[in-house]
């Protein structure tokens, strides 16, 4: 079995929660870490000590031992980094959602993608939460051919990170982008096909309202309902609110078709769950059929030891280990450069949509993927 040694780009919150998961991987450690925040490079180190801390990423690129990439800076450096590992060593990579934040990069991503010669995965660790995946291992036989599908999303605030970077759609590309791709990849995933037509509304209504970074206001949104038609027919749809925190499940996500409905029921992050509620909610699935009714519901825990690993369900630790497949024996990625600037392109006509108050044609816009 081929050892795996990352190096790490990008070490903050997120970052750390890679460090937590790629420890559980059999065969795998960190060889070299690039994390510019000095308080987020102690953090690091003691997760991953073995790791040598480098100051740039190129000298992550010139560990030898090295043999795969994660990119977990913020959003707005993922772009320039892979162009950069791609002039300097091609090795296989994990990024970090989202793959671009401006629509004017697009043909820089499409330039990466036709010439990156080694397996790049984009981190859309959602369609690895058990719940989410047992939802969609089951929804085309529970439904009888999905129609309508829901994903709601209702949470806690964005999170304070290095620099207040995630406090501006800048930075970010904009909550529809910087949270919401997730979704959308979700959607395009169970729809099996790609999307056609985007329609929003959205806007910043509770959080951040008061807040200024380097002379910029937070602009960042917080709420949003987004509707997306697909090539097959299906409709879906999305509702964000970020000033809910109060619900018991974070992620609710149903499917619906001529023969039933089959729903997932996903909770937050056990750390946010408070102690005088007791034990924190059980991810369920929920089937529905319409004749003969009878919901059946399955619990669908998740191993301790992966939820105190990180904030997503143990979706982490299920992505590390298909990305380790590929670098061990090589083939195609579950979540492909295209799939991840998918999720971008509808993120960023949703933004638009909300913001022209009208429908987004896909198949006329040039930020979407061609080919």
């Amino acid at each position: 079995m081929t050892d795996l040694c990352y190096g790490i780009i990008g070490c903050g919150m997120m970052g750390q929660e890679h460090l937590r998961n790629i420890a559980l991987i059999p065969g795998a450690r960190v060889g070299a870490i690039f994390e510019p925040d000095a308080a987020m490079r102690v953090a690091a180190s003691g997760l991953a000590p073995g790791a040598v801390m480098v100051d740039s990423l190129a000298e992550v690129l010139a560990v030898a031992e090295v043999n795969c990439l994660l990119i977990a800076s913020p959003n707005f450096l993922h772009l320039a980094q892979l162009e950069e590992i791609a002039a300097i060593r091609a090795l296989p990579i994990l990024v970090e959602k989202p793959l671009f934040t401006d629509p004017a990069d697009a043909p820089r991503l499409a330039a990466l993608r036709a010439a990156y010669p080694a397996p790049i995965w984009v981190a859309m660790e959602y369609r690895y939460m058990p719940p989410v995946a047992h939802l969609i291992a089951q929804a085309q036989a529970a439904t009888g051919g999905i129609r309508m599908l829901t994903i709601r999303e209702h949470r806690f605030p964005f999170l304070e990170k290095v620099g207040d970077w995630n406090r501006l759609s800048q930075k970010t590309g904009g909550t529809l982008v910087e949270k919401c791709c997730h979704f959308f990849d979700l959607m395009r995933l169970i729809a099996g096909c790609d999307p056609v037509r985007v329609m929003a509304s959205g806007g910043q209504s509770v959080n951040h309202l008061d807040e200024v970074y380097d002379g910029q206001p937070s602009d960042i949104w917080d709420n949003a309902y987004v509707i997306v038609d697909f090539e097959n027919g299906l409709r879906a749809m999305l509702e964000l609110c970020m000033f809910a925190e109060g619900a018991r499940y974070q992620e609710e996500i149903s499917a619906v078709g001529p023969a039933g409905k089959i729903e997932c029921l996903v909770p937050g992050p056990g750390r946010f769950w408070p102690a005088h509620l007791g034990d924190a909610p059980v991810p369920q699935v929920i089937v529905s059929p319409r004749d003969p009714k009878g919901p059946v519901v399955l619990d669908v825990p998740v191993d301790p030891a992966l939820l105190a690993a990180g904030d997503h369900n143990g979706s982490t630790f299920y992505q590390h280990q298909g990305f380790a497949r590929v670098v061990r024996d090589g083939g195609a990625t579950q979540v492909s450069l295209r799939d991840g600037w998918w999720a971008v392109a509808i993120g960023m006509a949703a933004q638009q949509s909300a913001i022209s108050g009208q429908a987004i044609d896909l198949t006329r816009v040039d930020y979407a993927p061609k080919g």
